[in-house]
This record gives structure tokens, sequence and C-alpha cells, in this order.
């Protein structure tokens, strides 16, 4: 439940256009919706701003229907991550033209058709090379889906270091910078050496056997001797953008 809804609740309670049992009974699923297999967050939008996101893997695409009616009811629109192309379908064939699948970061936001996402700021998002930006594109539709412009800017990685400089300016615009690299991970500390702003490093499962599936990335960012790298887990692009977006939007 968002905010303006129950303020709306109360200022009808006030005025007698709504009983009080009634409101009562509008407030009874506040905190929690109870269902079968899960317990839906549909306060989260009142304490974060953003209403909680399914994460799909592991789940049926029954149970990330039912979550996702749930949370759209409340909020009036839905985030989901690592959803499969038989998911997608599926939350296709219930909510239509309002769910945008992005096939490359297995995302799904359902938009609410009655009011657009307002967009602030700039969160520059960039890849070290072709194969990190499935994971990017996770980042980037978490933070527009939070609110942030977005600016993708794809393999750049030091391997042809060249590549980043003619991004140099644009780099620099934005208020938050996230660099996805898997490999050896070089990428966030070059890019944290050269702007005034924080970078979201992100570790990628990508690379050959000694890259541990990312372990060897992940220890690299930890390491950074760049001040101004922070690193998420492993492939986690949502928690990269979702962190980027609150960042992006303080004043």
């Amino acid at each position: 439940m968002r905010e303006f809804d129950v303020n709306k609740i109360l200022e009808q309670v006030k005025n007698g256009k709504l009983s009080v049992s009634k409101a009562a009974e509008a407030f009874k699923h506040l905190p929690v919706k109870a269902l079968d297999f899960a317990n839906v967050d549909t306060h989260r939008t009142m304490r974060s701003g953003f209403p909680e996101v399914i994460f799909c893997q592991g789940k049926t695409k029954e149970q990330v229907v039912a979550i996702m009616k749930e949370i759209v009811k409340h909020s009036g629109y839905c985030l989901a991550t690592r959803a499969n192309e038989e998911v997608a379908k599926t939350v296709k064939r219930v909510f239509g033209k309002k769910a945008e699948y992005n096939k490359a970061g297995k995302t799904i936001l359902v938009k609410n058709s009655y009011k657009t996402i307002k967009k602030t700021g700039l969160v520059a998002v960039l890849t070290a090379g072709t194969s990190d930006i499935p994971v990017a594109e996770e980042a980037a539709v978490t933070a527009e889906a939070t609110g942030s412009n977005v600016i993708r800017i794809y393999d750049v990685g030091v391997a042809g270091i060249h590549r980043l400089f003619r991004h140099y300016n644009k780099i620099r615009e934005a208020k938050v910078i996230i660099a996805v690299a898997g490999m050896e991970g070089a990428l966030p500390s070059v890019v944290g050496g050269l702007v005034d702003k924080p970078v979201i490093a992100v570790p990628t499962s990508i690379g050959y056997g000694a890259n541990f599936g990312g372990v060897s990335a992940l220890l690299t960012m930890l390491n950074s001797c760049a001040s101004n790298v922070v690193t998420v887990n492993i492939d986690n692009g949502f928690g990269a953008g979702y962190t980027a977006s609150i960042i992006n939007k303080l004043k």
C-alpha cells in the first residue's frame, strides 16, 4: 500500500465518506498479505519507496504470477528478476502490454497504466565485455524502474582501454557509476581513478577456470586501490542497480 492510498482512506473516514469498519478492512493486509507459499510485503513501498521485488529463480510461474498480482494490486507496478522465458510468457498472458520482459537481463517490469515512473539524475552502467551484458542489463533495468535515468556503455574493458576513454565525458556526467566485469575484474578500479563519483563494482561469473566462477573478480574488486569503489556480490546486478538508484536520488 502506498502512502497516498493511506492518506486517501483516512481523509474519506474524516469526511464521513468511508466507514471505520471498511477502512479497517482496507488496512487489514497493510503489513503482509499471506499466501500459501509466500508472505508478500505490501508495506514496503511506504517504507522504502519501492515495492517488494520478486526473485523468480526457484519459484514456479504460478507462484510468480500470484505474488506479482498482490504487489501490483497494492503498489501499481512490480519488478521481477531472474525470470526465464517461460515465466515471462505466463506473466505477459496475465498482464498484457503492461509487462515488459528484458530477455538479456531476465527481468520483468509490470508498469502502472495510470502513472509513469518519474526518473531523475543519471546512472552509468559499464561492462568490461559483451559477455557481462546480462548482469549489466539487470542493473540497468533495476535503476530505471526505481527512478533513475540510465546510460549504457558496454564492452569497454581494460584489454582495450582506449574504448573507455571515448566515453569519458559521458561517464563523468553520471552521479553514480556501475562497473560490471568478469575475468580479472579490473574495470572498476580504472574507472574509480578517473571520476569523483561512487563506483559500484559488480563481479560476474564470466571467465576461464581460475576465475572460479567470479571469485577472482570479486577479490580484485574488494581489494581495489581506488578509494571510491564498493563491491556487491557476484552477478548481483539487481543489488548494484537498486543501490545506485538510491544514491542517485539523494539530494
